[in-house]
């Protein structure tokens, strides 16, 4: 959308989200090096953007995407083309910047309004740009429902599950997250005729242009292959690694009962079991380290060369919100 703000005085809505992100980011690592005076800094603008985000860009049902440099609205319910994006909902939820109400209300809205069932994907906006009567720029040079213009932008598709993931919605979490996964795309003749591009690889777009809904577009796209690598392993098996200790916040579906993964520690490998003691169970209550219940229920990785069988036993808890960094 390079034609949005090309006079200087436009504004991206979405990247006003990640900026919050970025400044409550630094915020947390000044403060691990001992510089209050610029982590504070970094607090206060992004309290005062998150203010400003609200008071702003708010359409009554959902946030808007950007503005133009003459003030025109993007993504609003009244536009006639790109009348909502997905990229502002997400980061609403993802960066912890906009009020919480509205925050889940803009991602629900989006997702009850750009999930495609039928053809198994999250499109970035409706309705594609087509003909003159906006210019966002390069986005308009591609036929609607082609790639960003009105496709699935895999990398949107995922944060709006991370966003959904944060809100501590696991059944809902991994559906969303099957509609993703390429496999998913191609595990019969039929789809697989439809996609018709490798199903063992990330694309980074999947069309919805009329004759063609779930065809798939560019695909080996490392960017949107490692977010979706995030949000699986941190996001939803929950496992989260900060230096040499690894700590779990699993978000498993209702149907599971457990499951097992093998972590690699440099030349040391951990079998670690996940066990559910509930069915909606998501709080961790112990995890055990070689037989032996490790008090601050984390393990700490040391590459000593042997194999260690681990346990973490997840039970309930009061139904919570996760913030960014997928935290309580």
């Amino acid at each position: 959308m390079n034609r949005v703000g090309r006079q200087g005085s436009g504004e991206s809505v979405w990247l006003a989200f990640f900026l919050h992100d970025v400044l409550e980011s630094f915020a947390k690592l000044a403060r691990k090096r001992g510089d209050n005076a610029y982590a504070e800094k970094c607090h206060s603008e992004a309290h005062g953007l998150s203010e400003r985000i609200d008071a702003n860009a708010w359409d009554g049902r959902w946030y808007l995407r950007a503005f133009f440099d003459d003030g025109q609205p993007l993504g609003s319910a009244q536009n006639s083309h790109c009348r909502i994006d997905l990229l502002p909902q997400a980061w609403a939820v993802i960066s912890g910047a906009a009020d919480p109400h509205r925050a889940q209300q803009a991602l629900e809205a989006a997702l009850e309004r750009l999930v495609d069932t039928q053809a198994a994907m999250i499109r970035l906006f409706e309705p594609p740009f087509d003909g003159t009567e906006m210019d966002p720029g390069y986005i308009r040079g591609y036929v609607p429902g082609v790639r960003e213009n009105g496709g699935q932008y895999t990398h949107a598709a995922i944060w709006a599950v991370m966003a959904m993931a944060r809100l501590g919605n696991a059944q809902e979490a991994w559906r969303l997250f099957s509609l993703l996964n390429p496999i998913r795309h191609a595990d019969s003749p039929k789809l697989a005729a439809k996609y018709k591009v490798e199903p063992y690889v990330v694309a980074a777009d999947v069309y919805s242009a009329q004759g063609h809904e779930g065809q798939g577009g560019w695909t080996w796209y490392t960017g949107s292959a490692g977010w979706m690598y995030q949000l699986l392993v941190e996001n939803l098996l929950g496992l989260r690694l900060e230096v040499d200790t690894l700590t779990f916040l699993p978000l498993l579906p209702p149907e599971w009962n457990e499951y097992t993964l093998h972590y690699r520690y440099r030349n040391t490998f951990y079998h670690i079991r996940v066990v559910k003691l509930s069915r909606q169970a998501t709080q961790v209550q112990r995890v055990l380290l070689d037989g032996v219940e490790q008090q601050d229920k984390s393990i700490h990785l040391v590459d000593d060369g042997n194999e260690h069988p681990a346990v973490v036993e997840v039970g309930d808890s009061p139904t919570r919100t996760r913030t960014a960094d997928g935290m309580e």
